[in-house]
């Protein structure tokens, strides 16, 4: 609480109208390179395995036997992976959506 009080005069200080340096924007896409380098690779590692877990659920609810409870799994998982990787997918665009 006593941050919140000490550091909101110096945020409101803050011009955030400013314009951005060519040399500044150059500065924050070399730091950030590295970042977008473990996130891309993170988004692929995942998108594969996803596609891994769907084979696996559709095998899965293929081969159910006639047991509801395996082929509700099944249709759970399935949704879960599709809710993941949409998640993984469209979470640049809205972070540039709201920045940009």
């Amino acid at each position: 609480m006593v941050a919140f009080f000490v550091a909101a005069p110096l945020v409101s200080a803050v011009d955030f109208n400013q314009t951005i340096s060519a040399d500044d924007q150059a500065k924050f896409d070399q730091m950030l390179s590295p970042v977008m380098k473990i996130y891309n690779f993170i988004k692929y590692a995942a998108t594969a395995i996803a596609v891994l877990l769907l084979l696996f659920s559709g095998i899965s609810f293929m081969m159910n036997g006639g047991d509801p409870k395996k082929r509700d799994d099944a249709k759970h998982m399935t949704t879960y992976v599709i809710i993941g990787l949409v998640i993984i997918w469209v979470a640049p665009l809205l972070v540039t959506f709201i920045t940009g």
